[in-house]
């Protein structure tokens, strides 16, 4: 297997389609799934894959990747945003956690010089892991996907000073060998040459800056025009390689050059296509990333200290989500933001393997303690998953239970009209109405949407619209008319049931989500809907005709007659909805004398009496 690179590729692969999609369902997350097939395959397994260090290395790149992306995201105006997080949360959360940790591991009986060592490894987290789940979860522009944006980036750039610090704490603590490494030290700093590296990084970033300017968004101009998929392809895998091997090369993280890279293009008009493009194999080289982290779980170290190993990963696991959680507190992050964010990077990160490899090369580390703590890093990362799967399955659900807790508010005005739900769709609908002089009663059940337009001015209810009681308190036993504007297909049938049932007098118009719910709505004698995707698509509909060379007019028309035949069809067949074989034969009918209707209202294009030019 070690010599057939095809033959491995392919077990990894398999492992990963067979694991991955299993632990999805089983609402574990994708991670788990790769750090299982990882220990499946691996050489405390089946033994089909052995080489973890390789593999690792290898996938380390879709970490740059993942960062480069997230820059595209990012215009350079967040990053100045963001930089009281990045100095107060992150340079913070550094420094306390390995101060805390080497402290600790002093008061234990390591030596002062290996426990800083330990603790500067076990104070990064893993940006694998954290960002691929807030990608997954979509919170990348929430408090709790920012914060830890900025905690990863510093600790991206502490890599180089702790890497460089390691020779230094290595050395035996004893008085002549430190006087000795002082003195160099002191030397090296009178030497000028030292000096350069700090210019060096500046002028790496300003020349980073000019040469995307000037030199890759002209390049990518060029590539486009071309037209050649795969060429643009490359281009984007050559901007990745090449931002990391500028900040390598002037001794910084490769991971960092990926994400300054992506934030140098963020107002690019081709981030777009970039992103498509490099999104593929991110997901890939991450995935190989974690099942290379289950690999290289020492089974064999876990078994002989069981009990030692649990007690370390608790240990620091219970550190770290405790430190996160004090810092995020100091910033007045919201509750359910700090314990996420806390969890989200409470693991140890993939650098601490490199920081833990240097020290066992320099000395100061023996290799016994070095495989315990890089099976205590490695089973650190498998906590994460589970962590977040409590959160959501026991934490999430109670923190949700206490705000839908909140009394609804003392409702001191009746209208006419009750307008039920505040979002998007219900604000369209009551901005159009009160431009007419109508006055509503608005209601909805979200905090923080309330909190939002009350800033501007509108006066809207906080109460749950499917209570009996809150209805009676809105006055809707007096109103002419509800209009049902919530989201979600079962809820807006509820609240219909529930007016019909106690408020039969009372009209009704309703947000329909689809055909069939429409259905259901009339089934409820609801006769004033509106299907919420329906008239944006005829519009769009009609621009695209105009777009092909219809003139506006007739693209009107045109759709103006689609919405009154699909209507009729709606109506139609509502009589057999019941009936499937009916149903999708009156359909097919409808589609068939819409065409011809459609077709033979469409105007002759114009005759073109110009006589055909004469060939020799």
């Amino acid at each position: 297997m070690e010599n057939n690179i095809l033959l491995a590729i392919f077990v990894l692969l398999a492992a990963s389609i067979a694991l991955v999609p299993l632990a999805k369902a089983a609402g574990l997350g994708t991670v788990l799934g790769y750090l299982a097939a990882g220990v499946l395959v691996g050489p405390y397994g089946l033994r089909l894959v052995s080489d973890s260090d390789t593999t690792r290395h290898i996938a380390e790149f879709g970490i740059v990747m993942m960062l480069f992306l997230i820059g595209l995201d990012l215009q350079p105006r967040e990053i100045w945003r963001m930089r009281h997080k990045v100095l107060g949360l992150g340079v913070t959360q550094v420094v306390a956690t390995a101060a805390v940790i080497a402290i600790t591991l002093t008061l234990s009986g390591l030596s002062w010089n290996v426990a800083v060592i330990i603790g500067l490894a076990l104070a990064m987290s893993s940006t694998a892991i954290a960002m691929q789940t807030i990608e997954q979860r979509d919170i990348t522009t929430t408090d709790t996907g920012r914060a830890s944006l900025a905690i990863l980036l510093v600790q991206d750039v502490a890599i180089i000073p702790i890497l460089a610090a390691i020779p230094l704490l290595a050395i035996a603590s004893s008085g002549a060998a430190i006087d000795a490494e002082v003195t160099e030290a002191v030397s090296k700093l009178d030497n000028p040459v030292d000096w350069i590296m700090p210019l060096s990084v500046v002028g790496a970033f300003v020349g980073a800056l000019l040469a995307g300017r000037y030199i890759v968004r002209p390049l990518l101009g060029y590539v486009a025009r071309t037209e050649v998929r795969e060429a643009f392809t490359a281009m984007g895998l050559a901007l990745v390689v090449g931002a990391a091997m500028v900040t390598q090369l002037i001794g910084l993280s490769p991971a960092l050059g990926g994400f300054i890279g992506g934030v140098i293009l963020a107002d690019s008009e081709y981030r777009h296509e970039l992103e498509s493009n490099l999104q593929p194999f991110k997901g890939l080289l991450l995935g190989l990333f974690f099942i290379s982290v289950g690999m290289s779980i020492d089974f064999s170290v876990l078994a002989t200290e069981p009990v030692r190993i649990a007690v370390l990963v608790m240990g620091l696991v219970v550190v770290k989500m405790g430190i996160l959680f004090a810092l995020a507190s100091m910033f007045r992050m919201h509750f359910a933001d700090r314990l996420l964010m806390s969890m989200l990077l409470s693991q140890t990160g993939e650098f601490a393997f490199v920081v833990l490899q240097l020290a066992r090369t320099e000395g100061a580390i023996p290799a016994e303690q070095y495989g315990t703590m890089s099976v205590a890093v490695a089973l650190s990362m498998v906590t994460t998953p589970l962590l977040l799967l409590l959160f959501d399955k026991v934490i999430a659900p109670r923190l949700d239970g206490r705000a839908s807790q909140r009394p609804g508010d003392t409702i001191d005005e009746h209208r006419k009209i009750v307008v039920l739900g505040y979002g998007r769709f219900g604000q369209i609908v009551t901005r159009m109405l009160r431009s007419q002089g109508f006055e509503m009663t608005l209601i909805d059940d979200d905090a923080a949407q309330i909190a939002l337009v009350r800033r501007f001015g509108v006066k809207v209810f906080y109460g749950d619209a499917s209570r009996l009681d809150l209805l009676h308190a809105a006055g809707v036993d007096k109103a002419e008319l509800v209009v049902i504007a919530v989201g979600g297909a079962d809820r807006i049938l509820s609240i219909a049931r529930n007016l019909r049932r106690h408020f039969p007098h009372v009209d009704i118009a309703a947000r329909a989500v689809d055909r069939g719910h429409a259905h259901e709505l009339m089934a409820l004698g609801v006769e004033v809907f509106e299907r919420e995707t329906f008239l944006s698509a005829i519009s769009l509909g009609a621009k695209v005709l105009v777009r092909l060379g219809h003139s506006p007019e007739e693209a009107a028309r045109q759709a103006e007659a689609f919405e009154t035949h699909d209507n009729q069809l709606l109506q139609d067949s509502f009589f057999v909805r019941g009936d499937e074989t009916a149903y999708i034969g009156m359909v097919r009918n409808a589609m068939g004398l819409l065409n011809e209707a459609m077709s033979a209202d469409r105007p002759e294009p114009p005759v073109d009496n110009t006589p055909p030019k004469r060939t020799e």
